[in-house]
């Protein structure tokens, strides 16, 4: 009998020693269980052309061969992947509908004597369970937002918090993006259904009874939309400030901001399209910065004629709560030392 998760978190503690995905692996790219591997067993041109013969000649004949290469698959499967595990194995197994390719790979692996069981539902039931977790339920967790202006090290003191034990949401880590204009990181973002499902992963494992210290951020991190379960308790989460210098801001950007700001034709390309915004005599004065390899110049300008005056004029827009203002004189491991011990002094009054 399939296995019915009712919600989330008993999903992912749902104490199976290995999950499989058996999607082609088109399917397993744009969205997976966390920690889930992939034994496809219709790669994605036989699942193309087992869909085809389905709609186009007969759904007989596209079961026919679609067993034929689940069997053949899945056989492979068990003797080059499968084979270093030993009778006691549990794994959970689940397709696109918890139907056909997963029933068919469970019942091979509990006939050698393995443990396996099936979700019941697929990859569809996992994202409703997603979907009701990130878009309808209220979050279950005290979101606690680090603010502040561009270049207060907001993001690498969320993980100076987190070695302190801290619980910390890195939300451009998941989102592989730093959440800028010029926060392109290697590798590229997740789809959103990939970034939901971190998300969602991240925020089961915490333990909704202590504070959560998150970056404050807009609606969209680089391509990705925050849900809506997360993004009405960002918006409604105490802040606590950071504040420092723009001479120490400016060489903190220099530092982190290193790849794109030595990349000239890439830095052209991104800052040119904000003369619709900022005006030909200003983005002119950045190519100028750029031109002549005066990082420290350039981060300083952005910093006063675009990301400042924009900050700014976000806060105006909303009110919050302000718990604390911390003015960090120096943006490196002592300064942020400092400042994550009279955060988390903080946290413990709260």
């Amino acid at each position: 009998m399939a296995l019915k998760f009712p919600d989330l978190t008993q999903l992912y503690a749902h104490g199976y020693d290995t999950v499989i995905d058996v999607r082609s692996p088109a399917e397993f790219a744009e969205d997976h269980l966390p920690g889930a591997i992939n034994l496809p067993v219709l790669n994605n041109e036989e699942r193309s052309r087992v869909g085809t013969i389905y709609v186009q000649e007969s759904p007989f004949l596209a079961r026919k061969l679609g067993a034929a290469l689940v069997f053949r698959n899945a056989a492979n499967h068990i003797e080059h992947h499968l084979s270093h595990h030993d009778g006691a194995w549990r794994p959970l197994v689940y397709c696109w509908r918890g139907g056909q390719r997963s029933g068919s790979f469970t019942w091979m692996l509990q006939q050698i004597g393995w443990r396996a069981e099936v979700v019941e539902g697929g990859y569809r039931t996992y994202r409703r369970l997603v979907n009701a977790y990130l878009y309808d339920d209220p979050l279950p967790h005290r979101l606690i937002a680090l603010d502040g202006y561009t270049g207060t090290a907001k993001t690498d003191l969320l993980a100076v918090l987190q070695a302190r034990g801290v619980q910390v949401l890195d939300l451009e880590a998941l989102a592989n993006h730093r959440g800028s204009l010029l926060g392109e990181r290697p590798g590229g973002q997740p789809s959103q259904k990939g970034f939901e499902s971190a998300l969602s992963a991240a925020l089961c494992a915490m333990d909704p009874a202590r504070p959560v210290v998150v970056e404050a951020e807009s609606s969209k991190i680089g391509s990705l939309i925050l849900p809506p379960s997360l993004w009405n308790a960002l918006c409604n989460a105490p802040r606590v400030n950071i504040t420092a210098s723009i001479e120490a801001r400016s060489a903190y950007l220099v530092r982190a901001y290193n790849d794109i700001l030595s990349d000239s034709d890439r830095l052209r390309d991104r800052l040119s399209p904000l003369r619709f915004h900022r005006g030909h005599e200003v983005v002119d004065g950045w190519l100028r910065f750029i031109d002549a390899g005066q990082k420290q110049a350039l981060t300083r300008a952005l910093m006063e004629q675009h990301y400042d005056p924009a900050y700014t004029k976000s806060r105006q827009s909303r009110p919050v709560q302000v718990l604390a203002s911390l003015d960090v004189e120096t943006l490196d491991n002592t300064g942020l030392s400092n400042a994550a011990a009279q955060i988390e002094s903080l946290l413990d009054q709260l």
